[in-house]
């Protein structure tokens, strides 16, 4: 009997970078992955051009809400994928851990955004791929 994986995936304000990957994730993998989003600090809402640039993929994000990284979140977690929270992230033996250095979307105009997705979105068919392979 297998388990099904668990990715979390952490940036500061869980705004942007990791609702993008989460999205991406949840919609590529469908129920074969549990997919988390967390940040260490978590912003009142989602990027508007985060939502818009994922609109534009076919994806709607527009129902999450950022939340913040807690402790049980990382060890309910097989994968953790860090996006430029630095030290925030508490470590536990075992989990497989990743920082995707990746620039922040807060702020940025549509077209960097669109190139930050486009690359999440590769890094995610990647994850996927070595997480279909175990």
């Amino acid at each position: 009997m297998t388990t099904t994986p668990s990715v979390l995936f952490v940036c500061v304000h869980n705004a942007g970078r990791s609702q993008i990957a989460a999205g991406y994730l949840q919609t590529f993998a469908g129920d074969k992955v549990r997919v988390l989003s967390a940040g260490s600090e978590p912003v009142a809402s989602i990027n508007q051009v985060a939502v818009e640039v994922m609109a534009e993929d076919g994806i709607d994000i527009t129902a999450n809400t950022p939340k913040l990284l807690s402790t049980d979140a990382v060890r309910e977690s097989d994968v953790v994928i860090t996006m430029g929270c630095g030290d925030t992230c508490p470590i536990f033996p075992g989990k497989r851990y990743e920082d995707w250095d990746l620039e922040d979307p807060a702020g940025k105009d549509i077209n960097t955004v669109r190139r930050i997705r486009d690359e999440i979105r590769q890094r995610v068919e990647t994850l996927i791929s070595e997480l279909s392979s175990h």
